[in-house]
């Protein structure tokens, strides 16, 4: 999710205030609070039903690949070592990409989708230490497709699908488009679903409830928070899936996956959470843990990981 629009979370703070009531008011304002901070609790590898984890797939939008490989983005995915790495916006034709990554020997298979149209501009990749048994790109709609934005694998017990939602846009000039994308994609899932169980990964960029942002009364209207794209969410989990996250925390606040580069946004804990491990209701009782990895830099977003028995 780029674009300065979190400008509005400054200003629901009050960071923008600079009206002469707001100087005085200043000068006798306490110390600003230290920020709450999200701590990533030890992973869990057992599920529900008393399975050990046997996949671990992880999900970051690296906000162009070629500058997150040389701020050592793939040193980090060497330790974290998951089964899957899936990766969005990329920006990169395959083409450009950096010989660091297309010869990782960890993942022989690789696979690659970039914008048809614009250079640089969304993308998703997959990378895998097994072959999947089949792989295809995007969701069987021109309009959508075009934009590099779909990839999805079938393994034996499951599909694997990553993607990188359209964004709304500053002035949500693309709302319009977005909604098409939603009830596109949940059909495009829902299909899925009937032959295999599926989990998806990715930015959905948007941030589901207000406990997933730390401003919602400033956002509401704001790309990634408006009541379509919301409810967009609420409509595919209703139709069969879950967030993975929510799920196992259902209560956790300050737990984001997304800050601007803006007014130390990050380090001051101002995020949402826009990224998911969203599954098959019927993959539930595999469950054994959903991270969020706040303390890998890189991008404007961190990893998020899965842990799962299939």
């Amino acid at each position: 999710m780029k674009r300065g629009k979190k400008a509005e979370d400054a200003a629901a703070d009050g960071e923008n205030d600079t009206s002469p009531a707001s100087a005085k008011k200043t000068k006798k304002a306490k110390e600003p609070e230290a920020p709450i901070l999200y701590e990533d609790p030890p992973d869990k590898m057992t599920s529900k039903d008393g399975r050990e984890a046997n996949m671990k797939i992880t999900s970051w939008n690296v906000d162009g690949l070629r500058a997150w490989v040389k701020k050592n983005g793939l040193d980090w995915v060497r330790e974290e070592s998951p089964d899957v790495l899936c990766l969005q916006e990329t920006k990169c034709a395959e083409k450009s990409l950096p010989a660091e990554i297309t010869s990782m020997p960890e993942y022989p298979y690789k696979y690659w989708a970039a914008s048809n149209e614009k250079e640089g501009y969304s993308g998703v990749a997959m990378l895998c230490k097994t072959e999947p048994l089949n792989v295809t790109y995007g969701i069987g709609k021109e309009e959508h497709d075009k934009e590099g934005r779909v990839i999805t694998a079938e393994f034996p017990n499951f599909y694997l699908v990553t993607s990188y939602v359209p964004n709304s846009g500053r002035g949500l000039v693309r709302l319009d488009y977005r909604k098409t994308w939603d009830a596109d994609f949940r059909a495009y899932l829902s299909e899925l679903d009937i032959q295999k169980p599926l989990v998806l990964c990715g930015d959905l960029n948007v941030a589901h409830q207000e406990i997933d942002l730390k401003n919602p009364k400033g956002n509401k209207k704001n790309a990634g928070f408006t009541p379509d794209e919301r409810e967009g969410f609420s409509q595919l989990l209703e139709s069969g899936f879950i967030d993975s996250f929510r799920e196992l925390y259902p209560e956790q606040t300050n737990a984001y996956t997304f800050w601007t580069y803006m007014m130390n946004s990050r380090s001051k804990n101002v995020g949402w959470r826009l990224d998911y491990f969203v599954l098959s209701s019927s993959l539930l009782p595999g469950l054994c843990d959903s991270k969020i990895r706040n303390k890998a830099l890189g991008s404007d977003h961190c990893p998020i990981s899965l842990h799962i028995a299939v």
